[in-house]
Formats: C-alpha cells, sequence, structure tokens
C-alpha cells in the first residue's frame, strides 16, 4: 500500500533546501565540465530515495525503521514518532523522523535533519 505524503514546514523547507542546493551544484558542474557529482547531489538523491521508499514501504528493510523517543508526535500524544536513515556510516548521516496520520493511509514527514 502506497501512503500519501503529508509535510511540516521544517522538513518541507529542508528537503526544498536540499533541491535547491543540489540543482545548483548540477548546474555549476555542467557549466565546468565536470563529471562527478558533489556531495550536495548525492544527498538530495539519498533524501529522495528515502522518502518514496518510506511512502512505498515504511518497514522497508534499508530504512532501517525505528521507534524514536525524543520527538513528540503532532498529532496524538501518545502516538508513535519513527525515525529512517537517509544516509548510514556517514558522519553527520542524516535521518528522516516521521509518523503515521493524520489520516489513515497518510504518512507526516516531521523532519529531515543530520543524526541528532
Amino acid at each position: 500500500m502506497a501512503f500519501t505524503p503529508k509535510w511540516t514546514d521544517e522538513a518541507d523547507a529542508t528537503f526544498r533546501e536540499l533541491q535547491a542546493s543540489a540543482v545548483a551544484s548540477f548546474r555549476n558542474r555542467q557549466k565546468n565540465k565536470k563529471a562527478k557529482a558533489s556531495k550536495g547531489e548525492g544527498l538530495f538523491k539519498q533524501a529522495e530515495k528515502c522518502v518514496r521508499l518510506l511512502l512505498e514501504n515504511p518497514k522497508h528493510p534499508s530504512l532501517h525503521t525505528h521507534e524514536y523517543d525524543s520527538i513528540e508526535n503532532p498529532y496524538d500524544k501518545k502516538g508513535k514518532v519513527f525515525e529512517a536513515y537517509v544516509q548510514n556510516r556517514t558522519p553527520g548521516a542524516y535521518r528522516l523522523f516521521w509518523c503515521y496520520g493524520p489520516g489513515k493511509g497518510e504518512i507526516t514527514l516531521i523532519a529531515i535533519t543530520p543524526h541528532p
């Protein structure tokens, strides 16, 4: 079952910043005729893949999804918040924090941030 995303302002802003950085880097790379992608391009590609996999299957093995206690669920004080890996084995690896809801078949993306 595919889920419908709901974005918090924070998660949406971060995703758009990563995207803008990747696009700028890509254009600069094309202008300078360089083949190797930048870290910004790679990070956005990883973040986009994480979101896509999460919406397709929140239990996908590569996401390493697990419950996270330090963030409060925005809809239900007793509801669970989960952490998914955007990156792994990287200093300051990015994580995606999310929860189910508010409606059936929806996932709310709370934050995309470097590992706390």
